[in-house]
């Protein structure tokens, strides 16, 4: 299980990340450990399957990206592995997840997809369905985007 110092390490990890050299240090500091001990803790939660990954946050629309769609595939069984490395591959593609089918809807790949316009998530679709040599697809054209958040753990 986790200490109360690991605990106090996710608390701090859930929020953003100075923006310095040394982001750990300032963490390290409020914690009241050297960086070296506050990174190997790190390590020790990630090698314990604790902690899964960091991520960045992108606001796409500032990034200059004001157009997304979630694109949903029908994808064999047998080619899902596959396709779904393949679209990932893309660097236009920041989610793509495989989904049980549900009801009529037996949609079960899905990529986020982002780009400048909404033609430009129309010829991206098609430009993935083209490499994958799947082109069966809907693309669902975002009309709002809505906050961002992460759960929040301590």
């Amino acid at each position: 299980m986790i200490d109360e110092v690991d605990k106090q390490i996710i608390h701090y990890l859930q929020g953003d990340l100075p923006v310095t050299a040394h982001p750990f240090a300032g963490l390290s500091q409020k914690i009241g450990m050297s960086e070296e001990e506050l990174l190997d803790r790190v390590a020790s939660l990630k090698k314990r399957h604790i902690l899964r990954r960091f991520g960045a946050t992108l606001r796409h629309q500032r990034a200059g990206f004001s157009a997304n769609a979630m694109v949903a595939w029908r994808v064999p069984g047998d080619k899902i592995d596959q396709a779904g490395r393949i679209m990932a591959s893309f660097r236009e593609v920041s989610h793509c997840y495989q989904r049980r089918p549900e009801g009529e809807l037996d949609y079960n790949l899905f990529a986020m997809i982002h780009a400048k316009s909404e033609k430009g998530c129309e010829f991206l679709a098609k430009r993935i369905a083209d490499k994958v040599g799947i082109d069966d697809y809907v693309l669902l054209l975002s009309v709002k985007e809505y906050k961002k958040t992460s759960p929040t753990y301590f």
